[in-house]
């Protein structure tokens, strides 16, 4: 095992194109951390960097104590898990999972024990005779994993691997993936586009637009602290709601408004906020989680929660919860994520709110409803740079 650390990366090409740009990462022994971003962010760029399949065009790349910028990728000591998976069509699972150690001309015997070690780990113990076309899509990825286990690397790159699955076997598999990893406690560098895949497996999620790395924390800490705009709608699902508005602190009652609504905010959170205070009255973007909304008429906190009003454009009902998307008055926030699903057009001054709703609700579309805001849980960011307006909670 060993760290991978990425010092600065940067991909150029010679048409002028910049795909990654001064990328710092520090993936920690046995570490699962996630590179996680939109379509053309250059997340494969980054991992095909650290595999040795792109050159570098600046920056320092060490796995372990070695600074590996021109090493052959075959000397890197890594293992790739593709997105196709790359199987060999005409070998046996046991041939495709071992290949590789044929090729490094292994004795058999120790070949053949790696294979039945990583069958076992990965239950092909059945199928081991059987060709790839046997396979389903969950097993022909348990011997894309196998082929990467056998090899014993110091570090796991996978690009991807799940995108050709379908969602009931994604579930099973990002499961299993991330099982397997603590087991085996190996280095592993997990590119996805997938934000909740990237939730649910990593030890830590980086957050990447355009080439530039926008945050790096625990799964936990992207969701409760987005450094930037981007981060707050790229991390959640459904993502956060995010409006232009201004807030008032320096009243006796301190209040955020977005649009025609207007929010009192508690003195810790308005005056204990040293950033928020210190930004002062004026231009904001407010965001608020669609957990932290319910329908008035159910919530027990109702009373003690303030309320905001619109117009119920949409249901979905999972079973467990609504996701009620509302039309407000107000005007939604630009985030600069270029995938960003455009939501109902509305005419005016309106935007879309989405509430997560405790199933007893029995809202429908078309109905005017008051919906309830957990205030504390507000966030906010400046209108101009997009970063998050937060501070110390300790009032002056």
């Amino acid at each position: 095992m060993a760290t991978v650390t990425l010092e600065g990366i940067t991909k150029r090409y010679p048409n002028g194109f910049q795909a990654v740009t001064d990328l710092d990462l520090d993936i920690r022994d046995g570490e699962f951390l996630v590179l996680v971003g939109p379509s053309g962010c250059g997340k494969s760029t980054a991992l095909r960097m650290i595999a040795g399949l792109e050159e570098i065009s600046g920056g320092t790349l060490r796995i372990g104590e070695n600074v590996v910028n021109d090493y052959e990728p075959k000397d890197r000591d890594i293992a790739m898990v593709f997105q196709n998976y790359a199987l060999y069509p005409h070998m046996s699972v046991a041939d495709n999972i071992g290949f590789a150690l044929k090729l490094a001309k292994v004795q058999k015997s120790e070949i053949q024990e790696r294979v039945n070690k990583a069958a076992g780990i990965l239950e092909l113990e059945s199928v081991l005779n059987r060709k790839p076309a046997q396979l389903s899509g969950g097993q022909r990825q348990r011997v894309a994993m196998g082929r990467a286990i056998v090899r014993q690397p110091k570090a796991f790159l996978m690009d991807e691997p799940l995108s050709n699955l379908d969602a009931k076997l994604r579930v099973q598999m990002r499961a299993e993936i991330a099982r397997i990893q603590r087991d085996l406690g190996v280095t592993t560098f997990y590119v996805t586009h997938d934000q909740v895949e990237a939730m649910t497996m990593g030890d830590r999620v980086a957050v990447i637009k355009d080439g530039v790395l926008q945050q790096v924390d625990t799964p936990q800490g992207l969701y409760d602290d987005p450094e930037n705009l981007f981060v707050a709608a790229f991390i959640g699902s459904p993502s956060m709601n995010l409006f232009d508005a201004t807030v008032d602190v320096d009243n006796d009652v301190p209040t955020v408004t977005f649009g025609a609504h207007t929010i009192e905010l508690g003195a810790e959170q308005a005056w204990g906020n040293r950033a928020l205070k210190s930004h002062g009255s004026g231009a904001i973007v407010v965001g608020i989680r669609p957990e932290d909304l319910e329908d008035a008429a159910i919530d027990p906190m109702g009373e003690s929660r303030p309320p905001i009003t619109g117009r119920v454009e949409l249901v979905e009902s999972l079973g467990s919860e609504l996701v009620v998307h509302t039309a407000i008055k107000a005007e939604a926030a630009e985030t600069g994520d270029p995938d960003a699903v455009e939501e109902v057009a509305l005419g005016g001054s309106e935007a879309i709110c989405t509430a997560r709703f405790s199933p007893r609700s029995r809202v429908s579309r078309g109905d005017d409803i008051t919906i309830t805001v957990d205030s504390a849980r507000l966030r906010f960011f400046d209108k101009q740079t997009g970063q998050a307006v937060s501070g110390e909670s300790a009032r002056d």
